[in-house]
């Protein structure tokens, strides 16, 4: 069976060029998380920022209205790899009081900017 893997991130991608879903926005990223509803998702990889006012609070929002409702989603592992600490924070302790197995993996060598893609400036 094949792993499945959901990356939500505006600009990263896994570097290694690993089989995965790719979501760009919260939108985009919600919409996908639904496809897996009755399904195993083996990994989740989230960004906090997702440019302009975006941001991964929609996505995590449906996670914990899911498990309030005692039906998490099947998730195997979320990575955090947000390069924002305090969002990261906040993230992993919102997921880990839903009880879904969360790592945070700010700076993982997995996700970064590929060749061709808009890195943005120093803040």
């Amino acid at each position: 069976m094949p792993v499945r893997v959901v990356l939500v991130d505006d600009l990263r991608s896994f570097v290694d060029g690993r089989n995965a879903e790719v979501a760009r926005t919260s939108a985009a990223g919600i919409l996908m998380l639904n496809r897996y509803r009755e399904q195993r998702l083996d990994e989740l990889w989230l960004d906090h920022d997702l440019g302009e006012d975006d941001t991964i609070w929609p996505v995590i929002e449906v996670l914990e209205r899911a498990a309030f409702e005692e039906r998490p989603f099947d998730i195997g592992v979320i990575h955090i790899h947000s390069a924002n600490p305090a969002g990261a924070g906040k993230m992993a302790q919102t997921l880990r009081r839903w009880g879904y197995h969360t790592r945070i993996a700010s700076g993982s060598a997995e996700v970064g900017y590929l060749s061709g893609s808009v890195i943005p400036p120093p803040a």
